[in-house]
């Protein structure tokens, strides 16, 4: 069992073109985080530290849509914006990106800060109206800069920044704007966590004494899942041999894989039964998570729950929870990480073929022990 990546220093990342200070005051501030939901997540600190530097500004995100539900309760946040898909040629490229940007001009942004390297972000960035417009250069897309009149660059452009919420977070160091606090952080609401309390035990994962375990073996990239044959043999030594209650999550598209390891586990399912809102007040309430390189692990770490997370051929060091109560297991080859989409670019990853569900098993109790040695053990609500 390896320990999830130290919290790293900063990487000094620098400012190339604009000036600062920014030469007016700034009273709205849009942030455009168009990536996936752990790039959502892992931008937290990021969202956290304009509103620290920015304390009298209304703050304003932008989401892809179905994300901002993780967003709602966070106290920093004035508004949640988002780019949204309807189906139809004429509604899904003309009329609704036609209401966002007239919605988006109407807030008369004086500064917005695009977090990802994509044209939408740059789009949208240079038709919210605002006059100060802040992203990393990146090389391989320098149409980009002629868009943004500030731009930062890494000291090595050709490396990865390590550690995804120092990705955001080294976009606006340079800008003058930083926190003490640069861990990813998601708020729920007691309404939402009642809700869910009152939702378990209605589908069977009420817990017990010990508490419950939530699971998630899906990933939207096939080469990042683990055998979910092997995933039904561990849940059911979970449920059998730990104390713990596993309850499967997942998405409404992962449903009826979920039901099948369910089934053969002997556990519950619940994938497809929560909303992204809920899903982060399930699990708050687990005492501990396990699954694979996916959303899951993000958003339990941001809500304090501890993680075990499978990795293949992803990189650990750029993607996985920071911390002492995360932890990763990898296959022991020379090639992982490879950050290739499986072997061969067949969409499969011998690397997790081949760990065996003993492993597994013996990397958990490894990692429970360590919870329970901890303050206050491993126990869920």
């Amino acid at each position: 069992m390896q320990p999830g990546p130290d919290i790293i220093g900063k990487e000094n990342t620098v400012l190339i073109k604009g000036s600062l200070p920014f030469g007016r005051s700034i009273s709205r501030v849009l942030v455009v985080q168009l990536g996936d939901i752990g790039d959502v997540v892992s931008a937290t600190p990021a969202f956290r530290a304009i509103r620290e530097n920015f304390p009298q500004a209304a703050v304003a995100v932008l989401v892809r849509e179905g994300f901002g539900g993780l967003l709602e309760d966070d106290p920093g946040l004035d508004r949640i914006f988002d780019v949204r898909k309807r189906p139809g040629l004429l509604t899904d490229w003309i009329l609704e990106p036609l209401r966002l940007i007239r919605e988006l001009r109407r807030q008369r942004f004086d500064l917005v800060i695009d977090l990802r390297a994509d044209d939408r972000g740059t789009y949208m960035s240079l038709v919210s109206g605002a006059s100060i417009r802040a992203a990393m250069r990146y090389g391989h897309m320098p149409w980009r800069d002629f868009f943004y009149t500030h731009l930062v660059v890494p000291p090595e452009p050709d490396k990865r920044i390590r550690g995804a919420a120092f990705q955001s977070l080294d976009v606006i160091r340079p800008l003058g704007i930083d926190t003490a606090d640069p861990v990813p952080r998601l708020y729920v609401s007691e309404e939402t966590l009642e809700r869910v309390r009152h939702l378990l035990p209605e589908r069977g994962a009420a817990g017990n004494a010990r508490g419950r375990v939530t699971i998630n073996p899906f990933a939207r990239w096939k080469y990042k899942e683990w055998d979910y044959g092997k995933w039904a043999e561990v849940i059911r030594w979970m449920g059998k041999e730990t104390g713990y209650v596993p309850v499967l999550v997942g998405s409404r598209d992962e449903q009826e894989a979920a039901a099948r390891i369910a089934a053969a586990a002997g556990a519950v399912s619940l994938a497809g039964k929560t909303s992204l809102k809920e899903l982060a007040a399930l699990l708050s309430l687990s005492a501990f998570h396990v699954g694979v390189d996916s959303a899951a692990p993000h958003i339990a770490a941001a809500v304090g729950t501890a993680t075990i997370t499978i990795y293949g051929p992803t990189d650990w060091r750029d993607w996985a929870p920071e911390g002492k109560n995360h932890r990763i297991i990898r296959p022991r080859r020379d090639c992982v990480p490879c950050r290739e989409k499986g072997c061969r670019g067949e969409g499969r990853s011998e690397c997790l073929e081949g760990l065996g569900t003993d492993e597994v098993i013996g990397e958990i109790e490894a990692f429970i022990r360590s919870l329970s040695q901890g303050a206050g053990g491993a126990s869920g609500a």
